[in-house]
């Protein structure tokens, strides 16, 4: 908690997205939407880089979560305007119908 304190709106966001697909989404389909989460960095200002992938990790603790991204925003105002863009709501849209589950945390950290 200490260092919470030390954070202000200023500080850039860590937005961390998992996602949990419907058995029936089809490969060719989360292709699809893992390129267009990836292009929001051009389409929508201050988001600092969107980066992630596939998990590959060994210990099979990802509970069925099998694509990971991180989004870095310049700060929280950046946020607050990330989350009801059209272009991160057409995304959104888009994922609805193959997406059985999502799990999002953030966090604020000094540059």
């Amino acid at each position: 908690m200490i260092a919470e304190k030390n954070l202000s709106k200023q500080d850039p966001i860590k937005h961390v997205v998992s996602f949990k697909f419907k058995e029936d989404a089809k490969i060719e389909e989360i292709e699809k939407l893992q390129n267009s989460f990836l292009m929001l960095k051009d389409k929508i200002p201050d988001v600092l880089s969107i980066s992630g992938g596939k998990n590959n990790s060994p210990e099979n603790l990802n509970k069925g979560f099998s694509h990971c991204f991180v989004i870095t925003f310049l700060n929280e105002q950046a946020r607050k305007e990330y989350l009801p863009h059209p272009k991160h709501q057409e995304f959104v849209s888009q994922l609805r119908p193959i997406i059985e589950d999502v799990f999002v945390i953030d966090f604020s950290f000094k540059a």
